[in-house]
């Protein structure tokens, strides 16, 4: 008899047949050949299913029904896609083995045993782990087969992950929604990051800037100068930096101390996923599904890299003579100049920053495959020229660098000058233009405040004499003002997300947190993008927003006493449990009882919690913009038509919900996809500037409207006082003169009068200094005050 391939997508069952079958007949769902036949599973093709498989009172959402917990969960068939899984049942009739081809990784064994399990399929089973897609790696793979049941430990993983995300998602979800009569979607892994965006939300929202100064220094010593920056404890009084400064101008000074040391740069670790993910954000903006959909595609249609789905940022030595072939091969492309600069002894078995087996498991670092590019879309041109690139590095020396450190003292005030002297590029010109001054820009915005960066980084030659006296030629005070903390962006959120929101700028130290994340490299994407369409953050520009959707739905269930349901450290340990059962050193069946457990705790605590304030959820256009609300009202209207109700809206009596579905996308039931009943009502947040100051909005400053006594709340377009109704006409609007007015920007104008010194565009493009000021408290007004 046969045996039959099962591969995760059409295109790797395409490509695998053509190297095991290349005359293999198309049949359109599958191809046939003498000895096999290869066909796909278009990804999850069988999910958990529904409540209201296991009993049909679960049809209406009842809160005396919670909560739900199977004591065997059933599968069901995803609609859209029976018809291949019907072909995969007859196929698997005709064939004596199975050969497991799907995704090698957690979530492709669940995909397999899935099917496998609902079919009941009972032929023996192999399993293909492959890392590309060339036709080398593939024959070797079939050479190398191995029992499926060599890999039941992660077969547990994957079940206990997707069981648990159903416990938690179907039993919080239903509980939130009735209890507050608003759809809330919650999820194990989509609840905790909402919470990281909640909590870096609160920080700007209570951020006060300081302002403070800053005198520098321009020092000559024959023909050398150099700036340095004065040295003592924080000023904060404009005149005594003004002071400072005209005491020291023209006068003579002397270097009291010169140090040199030099330092060495190695070259960034080799990518996985989501280092890939963040890199490609910070330097193209793109969002963390589109480079993994782009990444995807140079793995499975163009053949051009190794499997992008991978947390290792190391190679094995089976990969060094693979490397080699790479190597050679980009010799004959537009990376020839760098490959003839290429070390070859610098990538080997005993260079651990490369070779590192420890650090392998499912699958190695993001490489280059010796498949020469085909011509590529503009933007997978962006993500392999940034893999090559950083594969290239690793066959380049280090960096070599002169750090300078000069102290000057002038009239007894003492200023320090740091320049970083480029001696040897090294790796670096491997890198594109800009590249690395990105890097460096984004590791200096990181420091704080008190940390005034002063590092001044040259290739030329520096060099100052001690025993020569020197002149301060010019000196000036300059405005600064303390920076509230960043606002995410889908980069820095995967960061936080790969070390469950602890911040760790130490790399090895992140290392030892990968298996304690948010998610897996495969889910995180798709967790942010889950945030978006149920309208609890937006994106503006670069920048991710949490909307009052989403604030209100991080404090109700904060509020309820399941703070863990919200914790990424939690979270970080479920995960880190999973990757323990993976390897068989934890029990899927305790892990199982704990998520029980803890479901009924969320049920008990929820049924306890006072109802949300009314208006909390009223859906009047607030910050969770457009796609937010369509998401809403697509969501609604299915949830409508899968209950038969025509138009009935997601709100329901006290204690029952009439809305079916299941509230959690984290690839909970694989039978669905984006047919949810997650969306959340949009809670009130003014879309003109305080419309709806209803419960819930987090209320700013007060009002500097004299006599008003309402406060200041924060709507799509500006803020706006909440007493509006009772006619307070005060207003701030958030763009003005092209720019945009934050919070903290906000706050220094309502506390101050004026924010801290901003840079402003003529219309001839020519930037100058200014500040914003508050010209009229009643009505809200700035003006711009320049600062020469």
């Amino acid at each position: 008899m046969k045996t039959l391939i099962i591969a995760e997508k059409p295109d790797m069952g395409r490509t695998i047949a053509a190297v095991v079958e290349p005359k293999a007949v198309n049949r359109r769902t599958y191809l046939e050949g003498e000895r096999y036949i290869v066909t796909w599973a278009i990804g999850h093709l069988v999910g958990l299913a529904e409540p209201d498989s296991y009993d049909a009172k679960y049809k209406r959402w009842n809160e005396h029904d919670l909560p739900i917990i199977p004591d065997r969960f059933k599968l069901k068939p995803n609609p859209r896609t029976k018809d291949q899984l019907k072909t995969i049942g007859e196929l698997a009739k005709r064939c004596g083995r199975l050969v497991n081809a799907c995704d090698a990784g957690r979530e492709g064994q669940l995909i397999f045993h899935l099917i496998r399990t609902y079919l009941k399929l009972n032929q023996p089973a192999q399993r293909l782990w492959i890392s590309d897609l060339t036709a080398e790696t593939i024959r070797k793979g079939f050479d190398n087969l191995r029992s499926d049941n060599d890999y039941d430990d992660l077969t547990r993983a994957a079940s206990a992950r997707s069981e648990a995300d159903w416990l938690i998602g179907m039993n919080a979800s239903r509980a939130f929604t009735i209890r507050h009569r608003a759809l809330l979607s919650v999820g194990r892994v989509q609840t905790p990051v909402l919470a990281l965006l909640y909590d870096r939300y609160r920080e700007l929202s209570d951020f006060k800037p300081e302002t403070y100064y800053v005198v520098s220094a321009v020092m000559e010593q024959l023909s050398s100068s150099y700036r340095g920056v004065w040295q003592g404890e924080r000023l904060t009084d404009k005149g005594k930096a003004e002071a400072i400064a005209a005491k020291v101008k023209g006068k003579p000074g002397r270097i009291q101390s010169y140090d040199v040391t030099e330092s060495k740069e190695y070259p960034y670790r080799l990518y996985d996923l989501t280092l890939l993910q963040r890199e490609a954000n910070g330097k193209y903006g793109f969002s963390a599904k589109k480079t993994l959909d782009l990444a995807q595609a140079l793995y499975e249609k163009h053949k051009v890299i190794s499997y992008p789905r991978t947390n290792s940022n190391y190679v094995t030595e089976e990969n060094l003579p693979v490397m080699g072939k790479v190597l050679s091969m980009l010799g004959g492309t537009s990376y020839a100049d760098l490959v003839q600069g290429a070390d070859r002894s610098r990538v080997h078995k005993g260079n651990k920053a490369v070779c590192n087996p420890s650090k392998v498991e499912d699958h190695h670092a993001i490489l280059p495959t010796p498949k020469k590019a085909p011509i590529l879309s503009a933007d997978e041109n962006k993500i392999y020229d940034m893999i090559v690139r950083r594969f290239l590095s690793h066959y380049y020396p280090p960096a070599i660098y002169n750090n300078h450190t000069v102290m000057t003292e002038v009239e007894q005030e003492l200023f320090r000058t740091r320049i970083k002297q480029q001696l040897a590029p090294g790796w670096k010109v491997t890198q594109a233009a800009g590249a690395e001054d990105n890097k460096k820009s984004s590791k200096k915005k990181g420091k704080a405040d008190s940390e005034e960066d002063d590092e001044q980084l040259t290739d030329s030659a520096f060099a100052v004499d001690p025993a020569l006296p020197v002149q301060c030629t010019d000196s000036v005070a300059q405005e600064k003002a303390t920076q509230p903390p960043k606002s995410y962006t889908e980069g820095t959120l995967l960061k936080a997300m790969e070390s469950a929101g602890k911040t760790m700028e130490d790399e090895e130290l992140r290392e030892t947190m990968k298996d304690s994340g948010l998610g897996t490299p495969a889910t995180r994407a798709a967790t942010i993008e889950r945030l978006k369409q149920v309208g609890y953050i937006t994106l503006s520009g670069k920048k991710l927003d949490i909307t009052s959707k989403g604030v209100a739905a991080v404090e109700l269930i904060r509020g309820a006493g399941v703070e863990l349901l919200a914790s990424p450290v939690m979270t970080g340990q479920w995960e880190q449990r999973l990757v323990q059962i993976s390897r068989g050193e934890a029990s899927d069946e305790r892990f199982m009882e704990q998520v029980k457990q803890f479901a009924r705790v969320i049920v008990d605590k929820v049924k306890q919690q006072p109802p949300a304030p009314p208006g909390t959820f009223e859906d009047e256009g607030g910050t969770a913009g457009r796609k937010g609300r369509g998401g809403a009202k697509a969501s609604r209207s299915a949830a409508a038509k899968r209950s038969g109700s025509s138009g009935r809206s997601g709100t329901a009596p006290s204690g029952e919900a009439a809305v079916p579905g299941v509230p959690d996308g984290e690839s909970v039931h694989s039978s669905r996809s984006g047919g949810t009943a997650a969306a959340v009502r949009t809670p009130a947040a003014p879309s003109s500037p305080a419309k709806g100051a209803a419960a819930g909005l987090v209320a700013l400053e007060a009002c500097p409207r004299a006599g008003c006594g309402g406060s200041i709340i924060e709507g799509k377009r500006g803020y706006g006082c909440s007493r509006y109704r009772e006619g307070c006409g005060f207003v701030i609007w958030k763009e003005q003169q092209g720019k945009k007015v934050s919070v903290p920007m906000l706050k220094s104008l309502i506390s101050k009068g004026a924010t801290s010194v901003l840079t402003f565009k003529n219309k001839d493009g020519t930037s100058y200094k200014g500040k914003w000021v508050l010209s009229d408290r009643a009505k809200g007004t700035l003006s711009i005050r320049s600062e020469t």
